[in-house]
């Protein structure tokens, strides 16, 4: 009677979540048929318990470029060379940049008695600022550069070349699927990973970390598991994984993978459709979920604020050179610029591409568990899911796996560094 009881409570702090709105519902319906040219999927049996891109199309690590450090200044006095006449005017405009964003430093010190005072410092660059969304986007958009390309007598190298890539994307326009002045909720963010990189297997951009340092990087995979919890209501565990930022600059960068946790709950409608849900509390939480655009011209719209001394198709035509064609024949993305269309795709994803020819990664999917007889075996459907699962990490055959005794996915070719704790049964969800 008590297990029932508690059972029972765990499945009644299930039944509140957020609620996905009518224009959030909009909002992705119309970003995926701009992009794909077909619907955005909101049945959860009809989306993909894991994904990733295709080997061909993985992230590389790249350098953030720190502001602190002068940002961009070492690839951009090459440019300047190659194109400015000598004139340092992109580097000129990068060091400006880099200082103009400044925060009143300050620390805390302990006093008399243990009590603890706030000083207030000096004007500084935040240690966080940097190019990570450049570099996020240059490497979803662009296979890494792979030659040194001569250019009116200055050899770019490819370490130069991402840096060159970085600066074009910092401020150039992006998609926000969903996030930025709030915390992405569960629904919204189960439904964009399993269009996007599931049904897709298109990297898509993530702010990592709420709260007021931003840090970006590259989604390519994720598995997950999932058991009912009522016809109404279902409980997910995911890893998505994603490409960790380098130390420096490389001509031949790494893949430094790495993953997060998420176990959340999804709420459905009679249809089977997703329509809200909630975060538990030992899940991972992010910001922001988007999508890096075509590059655009400084000063024009969707690039307002771009360094003005750089030219983009200067910056892609180096890009291009410095990749084989074979390799940028293979890498499709949403907004392709047209000279980058090497079969004279028109324009517009699901032209370019449809969604079944993107290669999937086969998995291998255990059967879900047959239905419990008794009614109390079946009210403790969450409980178990949840003390069945574990996430497990195998690196030595370069998987990411989320295990389940309801389901079992594994993505090819997706490692990860850390393994991910096992989820507290009775963890209670998070509002957002």
């Amino acid at each position: 009677m008590g297990s029932t009881l508690i059972v029972a409570a765990i499945v009644a702090i299930s039944t509140v979540g957020q609620v996905v709105s009518e224009a959030n519902r909009t909002k992705q319906d119309e970003a995926f048929q701009q992009w794909w040219g077909t619907d955005f999927q909101w049945k959860f049996d009809e989306l993909p318990t894991a994904g990733s891109v295709p080997e061909t199309r993985m992230p590389y690590s790249g350098y953030i470029y720190p502001d602190t450090a002068g940002g961009t200044v070492s690839a951009l006095s090459k440019y300047d060379r190659a194109f400015n006449g000598g004139r340092y005017l992109a580097t000129g405009h990068e060091r400006w940049d880099t200082s103009a964003f400044q925060e009143q430093t300050s620390e805390v010190r302990r006093g008399l008695f243990g009590r603890t005072y706030t000083t207030r410092g000096r004007m500084a660059t935040p240690h966080w600022h940097g190019h990570c969304n450049g570099w996020t986007s240059a490497t979803i958009r662009h296979a890494e550069p792979q030659n040194s390309v001569v250019r009116n007598g200055v050899t770019f190298t490819p370490a130069d070349i991402k840096g060159l890539l970085a600066e074009l994307y910092i401020y150039n326009e992006m998609n926000v699927l969903a996030g930025s002045e709030t915390y992405l909720d569960a629904a919204t963010f189960h439904t964009i990973i399993t269009n996007w990189v599931g049904r897709g297997s298109h990297s898509i951009g993530m702010e990592a970390d709420p709260g007021k340092e931003k840090w970006n990087y590259p989604i390519y995979a994720f598995a997950s598991s999932n058991g009912r919890i009522s016809d109404r209501q279902v409980e997910v565990k995911m890893n998505i994984a994603y490409a960790k930022d380098s130390r420096g600059e490389f001509q031949q960068s790494p893949l430094i993978k790495a993953q997060k946790y998420f176990h959340y709950y999804l709420n459905l409608d009679d249809e089977g459709k997703i329509v809200g849900g909630n975060f538990y509390r030992d899940s991972s939480r992010i910001d922001m979920l988007w999508i890096p655009l075509s590059p655009k011209e400084s000063r024009q719209p969707g690039h307002e604020r771009g360094n003005p001394y750089i030219k983009v198709d200067e910056i892609l035509s180096i890009w291009r050179d410095s990749v084989p064609e074979e390799t940028r024949r293979q890498w499709l993305v949403i907004d392709q610029p047209e000279a980058d269309r090497v079969n004279e795709i028109p324009e517009g994803l699901a032209s370019l591409v449809p969604l079944q020819q993107f290669p999937t990664p086969s998995v291998e999917a255990q059967a879900p568990a047959p239905p419990a007889d008794d009614a109390v075996a079946a009210a403790t459907t969450t409980e178990a899911v949840a003390t069945e699962t574990t996430a497990a990490v195998e690196s030595s055959t370069d998987e990411l796996s989320i295990e389940a005794g309801a389901t079992t996915e594994t993505v090819e070719g997706a490692e990860v560094t850390e393994p991910v704790a096992e989820a507290d049964s009775e963890a209670a969800p998070t509002e957002a």
